[in-house]
């Protein structure tokens, strides 16, 4: 299935055309308790993580946490 994850294409094995939000934040490694997520513009309640589907040709937008000033 093909993404776009932060602006870059990417290539992601989803069986049936879909993956769930924690599923994709668990192959890149990242703790969904540090990040934001976007679908196709829509940011995406961490208690939605659970259940929120990314299809094919989705844009994703996963924003880090950091602090600073």
């Amino acid at each position: 299935m093909k993404l776009m994850v932060n602006g870059k294409p990417r290539e992601v094995d989803a069986p049936n055309g879909e993956i769930g939000v924690l599923d994709l934040l668990e192959r890149y490694g990242v703790n969904p308790r540090l990040v934001a997520v976007a679908i196709n513009g829509d940011v995406i309640p961490k208690t939605e993580y659970a259940t929120a589907r990314i299809r094919g040709g989705d844009m994703v937008e996963i924003v880090r946490m950091v602090g600073g000033g």
